[in-house]
């Protein structure tokens, strides 16, 4: 499964690198040339769209969704993994229905073929990142739960006192760089 994690790294730096671009383009083309591409606010808002649904994996992937997360730490090992346990599995479900009724949402979409305002394709073929997002975040919350149920560290969100820590005894932390 390694190519599905450089594939979700590299298209949100596909993504972020093309938005930057489309957005430099059209204020360049606006404001020196006086010519706008109609396009290009709605292509901004697909792939924005489309960052948030792969971006909501990857933060789930990589423990980087904020949580608050005292309560479970002060319980004993055994009962942490148990609360932690119930947590994922609620939000694997809250995932599939939620890519369920995307699904659906889609799929009327693309019965009723409707084109996009000024992008000449139809609406469901940006639309079907919800779908595909959700499925995306639920097969992550299953592997977190899985590294829990078999005993490794499964870190579901990060830990930010901790982070915080960590700077704050970096010799480097608030240094100006020449």
């Amino acid at each position: 499964m390694r190519w599905l994690e450089h594939f979700e790294e590299g298209l949100i730096t596909f993504l972020m690198a093309a938005m930057t671009l489309v957005t430099f383009m059209q204020v360049i083309a606006r404001y020196v040339f006086n010519y706008s591409f109609v396009w290009a606010l709605e292509l901004t808002g697909v792939m924005f769209a489309w960052l948030i649904f792969v971006g909501m994996s990857y933060g789930v992937r990589v423990g980087a969704h904020i949580g608050v997360d005292a309560a479970v730490k002060s319980l004993g090992a055994g009962a942490a993994r148990v609360v932690s346990s119930i947590a994922i599995v609620l939000c694997i479900a809250y995932a599939l229905i939620v890519a369920f009724g995307s699904f659906q949402y889609v799929h009327k979409i693309y019965s009723v073929g409707i084109l996009m305002q000024d992008i000449p394709i139809q609406t469901w073929i940006p639309r079907i990142i919800l779908p595909l997002g959700f499925l995306l975040l639920a097969f992550r919350f299953s592997q977190v739960l899985w590294r829990l149920a078999i005993g490794q560290d499964a870190h579901l969100l990060g830990d930010e006192a901790e982070q915080a820590l960590k700077l704050k005894d970096d010799p480097s932390f608030g240094e100006v760089r020449k």
